[in-house]
């Protein structure tokens, strides 16, 4: 994935603050441990969930049950947000990931991933048939999604500042 350019947007901006490199955002979604999944559900109504997601290869990945309520949700569509950052109003960045979630099913990359879980989260997962599987119970398991950024936000605090990232 190329480096995204940055936008400044001045509206939402302090006079003066810069855009926010996007080696500090890549930072913020690499060292993140929850963010907030945001999708839509078949009558409409919103469906927000907290859960671990990866940084890897320029994509957010996380996992989830195939009967839960996100992945029937991504079922019909595809698209959706991940959140992340700080609960304070003046200090630190949050950031958005906005995109559309895909299943993905590569070994490698799924061993990649249970990787990170288990040396970031200490929750170790098993490849198992291009899903995640928690070890030692193969009964359950876990699609992978991927979600390829369409846009990123970036909110700075302290200065205020808003950099809108496109792809």
């Amino acid at each position: 994935m190329s480096e995204p350019k940055g936008q400044y947007v001045t509206e939402f901006s302090e006079p003066g603050s810069e855009v926010v490199p996007w080696a500090e955002v890549e930072a913020v979604l690499r060292d993140a441990e929850m963010f907030w999944l945001s999708t839509v559900r078949r009558d409409g109504r919103p469906h927000v969930v907290p859960l671990p997601a990866m940084w890897l290869d320029g994509r957010l990945h996380f996992c989830t049950g195939a009967h839960e309520q996100k992945a029937r949700n991504l079922e019909a569509n595809p698209r959706c947000a991940l959140t992340t950052g700080t609960n304070s109003y003046r200090s630190g960045l949050d950031v958005i990931v906005e995109g559309t979630a895909a299943r993905i099913g590569d070994e490698a990359t799924l061993t990649r991933l249970a990787r990170m879980w288990a040396d970031k989260l200490d929750w170790p997962f098993e490849v198992v048939d291009g899903q995640f599987s928690d070890p030692g119970n193969n009964d359950h398991r876990a699609p992978v999604y991927a979600v390829t950024p369409a846009k990123v936000l970036a909110f700075g605090k302290a200065p205020y500042r808003q950099i809108r990232y496109t792809f």
